[in-house]
């Protein structure tokens, strides 16, 4: 006969991995709100530009700020050769697509 599964240890497990994801996005998100300069807006000025970010559904725009982003990381990884895993990060690459365009959105 075989041993049964311990349902509730690998559920605990997933709570921890997905726990431990939502701190690493949380701490990557800070981190490019400090690389991209952004820390230097008020709270208030941050959200309102993410919230306007995160409700335009314009495909051109959000093309050219992901292309935008895409070239911060770009230039960013010739300077910086030594923090290869920022660069790497699959969650960052999204939100500096939306990021970059804070300094466009507040100039037009």
């Amino acid at each position: 006969m075989r041993k049964p599964r311990d349902f509730d240890a690998e559920l605990k497990a997933l709570e921890d991995k997905a726990r431990d994801v939502k701190a690493r996005k949380v701490q990557q998100l800070g981190e490019l709100v400090i690389a991209t300069g952004a820390d230097s807006l008020s709270t208030d000025e941050l959200a309102g530009a993410l919230i306007v970010l995160a409700e335009t559904r314009d495909a051109g725009k959000r093309e050219a700020w992901a292309k935008r982003g895409a070239a911060f990381f770009q230039g960013r990884s010739r300077r910086t050769a030594s923090a290869p895993d920022r660069d790497a990060g699959g969650a960052l690459a999204r939100p500096g697509g939306a990021q970059s365009p804070t300094g466009g959105a507040g100039a037009a």
